[in-house]
C-alpha cells in the first residue's frame, strides 16, 4: 500500500539513510510541535513500537542496523532480555554487541573462543529451545575461558529468535521508518487504513490534549480490554501526526472511503468506518449508493443506505453531514 501512495518502490529505499536510522534513538527527526511522551520516534514502525521495545532501544541506543537486529532478537526470545542481558548490560559485565540476542550468537561465539564446533552447535541448539547446558557443553565453555555471565546467561534462556529472522524484521522496519520520515502522511494513511480498525474518529477530532487525557486514563485502567490496547495504540501514533503538524479531516458522507484514509491537500481524511459503531457493511452502502447520485439531505442518506439512527447521529457528532438539511420539507410556519 505504501508504494502505491508514494510511487516509491521499497527495496530501493536506503538502509543507512541517517534521519531515518536516529528515530530509533530520537524523535527530532519528526520535528514535533509539541511533547508526545517518548523521546525516540518508533511509534507505528514494526517490532519496535511498543513500549517494552521502546525502551530496549532506550537503553541500548542503537545507530546501525547490526545493532537493531540484536535488539529485534533480544525483544522476540523468552527469558534473553529480561532478568538477562537486560541486567548484564547494566551492571558493565557486557555491551549490546556482546550479549548473546539470537540463537546464531552463541555457536559462533563459542567457536571464534576455541570450542569444538559440534559443541558449540549443539550448545546453541541446546540453549534456543530452553534446555540448559550439559555438563559436557559447561565444561568446554569453561575450558575456553568463557565468562561466567555468559554461561550463565545461556542457563537463563528459554528461546531464542534465529538472527536471519531478525534480519528480515529490522529490514522491514527500517524501509517503514524512511517512509515516516520523508512521506508521513503516506505511512499515516497506510497504518490507519490497515491496522486502525478501532480508531474513533470522535477522539482523533478533538485534538492533541484531548488524546493526552485518554492516554493517561488508560494508564490508569485495570481491567484494561485488547481492544483499549488497540485504541491506545492508534491514539498514540494520531497524536504524533498531530503533533507534526498535520490534520485529520472529518469523515464526509459525500466522499469519504468506507474503509480508507485519504490524503487530501495534505491533510487526511477519515474514513466512514472510524465513526464509532459504524461496521463496514453499512460504511460500504453509503459508498454505492454514491453511485446513484450525491446525499441531498439526511433524510435521504437514510433512506438509501443501511445506517441506523445511532449511525446517523454519530456522523453529525463528528461532522460528517456538513450543512446538510435534515429533510427537504419547508414549514411555512
Amino acid at each position: 500500500m505504501l508504494q502505491d501512495l508514494t510511487g516509491l518502490d521499497p527495496q530501493t529505499i536506503p538502509l543507512d539513510d541517517a534521519e531515518t536510522m536516529s528515530l530509533f534513538t530520537s524523535n527530532k527527526a519528526l520535528k514535533l510541535k509539541s511533547d508526545i511522551g517518548t523521546t525516540v520516534g518508533t511509534y507505528g514502525i514494526p517490532e519496535f513500537g511498543t513500549k517494552f521495545v521502546r525502551q530496549m532501544l532506550l537503553d541500548t541506543t542503537p545507530t546501525t542496523f547490526a545493532e537493531l537486529v540484536r535488539i529485534s532478537g533480544l525483544s522476540h526470545g523468552t527469558d534473553v532480555w529480561l532478568n538477562n542481558a537486560q541486567d548484564y548490560i547494566k551492571e558493565g559485565m557486557t555491551t549490546l554487541s556482546e550479549a548473546i540476542c539470537t540463537r546464531d550468537d552463541i555457536m559462533v561465539y563459542l567457536m571464534h573462543r576455541g570450542v569444538e564446533a559440534k559443541i558449540a552447535f549443539d550448545t546453541m541448539e541446546s540453549v534456543r529451545k530452553g534446555k540448559g547446558l550439559t555438563p559436557v557443553m559447561d565444561t568446554a565453555m569453561r575450558q575456553a575461558h568463557v565468562p561466567d555471565w555468559y554461561i550463565n546467561s545461556c542457563k537463563n534462556i528459554t528461546y531464542m529468535f534465529p538472527k536471519a529472522h531478525a534480519a528480515a524484521y529490522v529490514g522491514a522496519a527500517l524501509r517503514i521508518a524512511y517512509y515516516k520520515v520523508h512521506m508521513p502522511l503516506a505511512v499515516y494513511a497506510a497504518y490507519f487504513s490497515v491496522r486502525g480498525e478501532e480508531m474513533d474518529a470522535f477522539d482523533a477530532l478533538q485534538g492533541i490534549d484531548h488524546i493526552k487525557k485518554i492516554l493517561e486514563d488508560f494508564k490508569h485502567k485495570k481491567d484494561a480490554t485488547a481492544r483499549d490496547e488497540k485504541q491506545r495504540v492508534h491514539l498514540q501514533l494520531a497524536m504524533e501526526m498531530l503533533a507534526r503538524g498535520y490534520e485529520f479531516l472529518p469523515p464526509d458522507i459525500q466522499i469519504s472511503h468506507a474503509t480508507m484514509y485519504l490524503i487530501e491537500d495534505g491533510k487526511l481524511r477519515m474514513p466512514l468506518m472510524a465513526v464509532a459503531g459504524l461496521g463496514e457493511n453499512a460504511a460500504n452502502s453509503v459508498v454505492e449508493a454514491r453511485k446513484d447520485g450525491p446525499f441531498v439531505t439526511i433524510e435521504d442518506v437514510n433512506e438509501r443506505t443501511k445506517l441506523n439512527n445511532t449511525n446517523i447521529a454519530r456522523l453529525k457528532e463528528v461532522g460528517a453531514f456538513g450543512d446538510m438539511w435534515d429533510t427537504a420539507q419547508l414549514s411555512l410556519f
